[in-house]
Formats: structure tokens, sequence, C-alpha cells
């Protein structure tokens, strides 16, 4: 028995120790290298790189080898690309569990990114379902550049003929997001009353009009300066949260999409039906360590004392979903918010703007 609490005692000091050097290693930070302006061996294009987490100012513009493209890919020429929340936590490396995918110390992959539209430019010998010359948007790391390569089976569906690539360049991320937590998570119906925390944001300004196109009954919160924004995207009813807190009015919704965690969890319950639904799509970035996630983690801790559904979501990009978008922007049931347009040269003053916090809608980058 000794023997065992001796063993016992230094496997929980290596497991310790181990977790201190984590925690440590997780949160350096390596300095800054200076940039890189070495020309690229192979065909060059320009990109957004960062080379050391940190503020927008450790983004620039260089020029980097162009992307090789293998079998199953299509080549894009980007013509515009938008920026998410989820670009500027790799960027500043925090919550510090993404440095455990970004990289520890320093960027793993020094492009930033995701959401893009453009041309196809190229094609893989067993790509069989798009063209040299189709319009296109999707999402792919290493967003903000001149080309980006993607996979034929990931996110990458044609882009319809009524919307700019600017347009189709705010969809992927925040469009897909309001999508699958509406319909997946939310299991939204035709009836349902819907209220979208948020309404005004990136995703939320999708969530009005998708939860309109399927039939709810939609009620948008957001701040004073958006009411009419809100309402033009066929909200029902519109609060405004510096008058109002829409937890105290006594309404009951069948779904609440809560993109921006601005009240304790349990206070949603007093604007949810007995069986209702919230679905968490984003929460105050406070803290270093877990940031958004706090919010997530302390549902999955609350969801067996409630009777309403908790959920923590996080989307996944498919083609699949980017087709079905598609289809609603082509019929004008679903309209990209485009609030400020920036030069790829930019990008950082683009991304500055975005960390403030008081975006309407999306945030695009124009990509010459």
């Amino acid at each position: 028995m000794r023997l065992f609490k001796r063993i016992a005692a230094v496997l929980l000091v290596l497991v310790v120790t181990a977790l201190a050097v984590l925690a440590f290693m997780l949160q350096h930070d390596t300095a800054c290298p200076a940039q890189a302006l070495a020309a690229p061996a192979g065909p060059a294009m320009n990109a957004v790189v960062y080379r050391c987490y940190g503020s927008p100012a450790v983004l620039h513009v260089e020029s980097i080898e162009r992307p090789r493209l293998e079998e199953d890919q299509v080549l894009v020429q980007v013509h515009a690309a938008s920026l998410n929340p989820l670009d500027w936590h790799f960027m500043r490396g925090t919550p510090y569990i993404v440095r455990l995918d970004g990289g520890i110390g320093h960027p793993k992959n020094i492009q930033l990114g995701v959401d893009f539209s453009g041309t196809v430019v190229e094609v893989g010998s067993a790509v069989r379902r798009f063209r040299v010359g189709d319009a296109v948007f999707g999402g792919r790391d290493g967003a903000f550049a001149e080309y980006v390569p993607v996979r034929e089976q990931r996110a990458l569906a044609l882009k319809p003929e009524n919307v700019s690539f600017e347009q189709a360049a705010a969809v992927p991320i925040a469009g897909v997001t309001a999508l699958q937590a509406l319909r997946d998570k939310g299991h939204l119906h035709a009836g349902d009353k819907v209220l979208i925390n948020g309404a005004s944001g990136g995703v939320g300004t999708f969530a009005v009009q998708i939860a309109k196109a399927y039939g709810a009954e939609v009620t948008g919160v957001c701040s004073t300066r958006n009411v009419e924004l809100v309402r033009s995207l066929g909200a029902d009813h519109v609060i405004d949260y510096t008058r109002e807190d829409f937890t105290q009015l006594g309404q009951r919704y069948d779904l609440v999409i809560d993109t921006v965690g601005s009240h304790p969890l349990l206070d949603y319950r007093r604007a949810m039906t007995p069986h209702g639904t919230l679905v968490i799509v984003g929460g105050p970035s406070t803290g270093n360590w877990l940031g958004p996630l706090a919010t997530p983690i302390r549902a999955i801790l609350l969801r067996p004392f409630v009777s309403q559904r908790f959920e923590p979501f996080l989307a996944e990009l498919s083609g699949a979903d980017l087709t079905v978008l598609a289809e609603l922007m082509q019929k004008g049931k679903v309209t990209p918010v485009i609030d400020r347009r920036y030069p790829l040269a930019e990008t950082a003053a683009a991304m500055a703007y975005l960390e403030a916090g008081h975006a309407r809608g999306k945030v695009v980058i124009s990509v010459p």
C-alpha cells in the first residue's frame, strides 16, 4: 500500500508538472521575426501573413510562393474575402487552446483567412464538378491571398449569378453557422417563434433571413442604430437592447440563437418555452485561457438540471450547405449584409475594425 501511494504521488507530480509546462508553452509568444523579403522560388502571389501572435499590427502583405495544385483540387483566383472572429482568435493566439492546433509560440500556418470568392483558374486531373472559369465561393485556410487551392469535395460551391463576389465572400462561415444553428441544432419548424440575440452581426443578419425563409416568426435583438437594418432583413419584431431586456419582457420563444452572450445563461430561461432551445453560437471573448469557450462549457454543465435544451455549437463548413445558401440567395431570400470594404493591403485595419465589435453584417476584403 505504501509503495502504491508513493507511485501515485510521483504520477501526480509528473502530471501537474506536465500541465504546468504545457501552460507555460501555450502562453509563450515567440518574438516577431523580421519581415521576409526573399523572392519566392516559383510563381508568386500576394498574401496576408503573420509570423507571430499579436494585434493586427502583426499582419503584413508579402509576396509568397503560389500554391501547387493537387489532383483533387481547384485553384481559385480570389476576388474577395471576408473576416470572422475566428481569424482574430488565430491572429492573437487566444484563447490559448487554439495554439494546440495553430502553433505553440508562433503560427504554424503563416497565412490567415477562411471565407473567399473568386474564379476557378485551374483544375486538378481528378476534378469533375468544377471547370476553369466557374465563379465560386467557399472556405479554405489562407483565404487572404490572390490564390487559394480547394479540394473539390470540401467547402466549395458555385456562386449565384445575382450575387456579387464581395457578397458571396461574406457568406461561408457566418451563413453556414446561421443555417446549421437554426436547422440542425435548433430543429427549426415553420411557425416557431425564434429570437436572434445579436441580429445585426455577421451570423445574426443571416440567421434573421434564414429563419424567415423557413417560415419562423422572428424577433431580432440589436442596438438602436441597427433597428431599421434588422427590420429590413425581415424580422417581425425588433428589440432595442439599450431600452429593453428581452429576458424581462415576458415573451417566450421556441428557439433562441445567441451570438453575443450578453446575459447569464439562466436568464435566457425566462425568454424560452418550457422545452425551448438555446443555441450558443458566440460569447464574450474574456480571458486568455477559455475566452468564448467558457459559455459553452457552462452550458454543458447546466444541461442536466434544466428542462430546456442548452446547445453549444460550432459550425462545420460543407459544400452541401454552401449550395443551400446559394439557392436561398438565388431566390432572393437571403442577401449578405456588408458593413465595410477594405483592399488587401489594409487587412490589418479591417481586422482592427472587426475586433472593435461594432460591425453591421460582414467586413470584406477586396483582392485585386
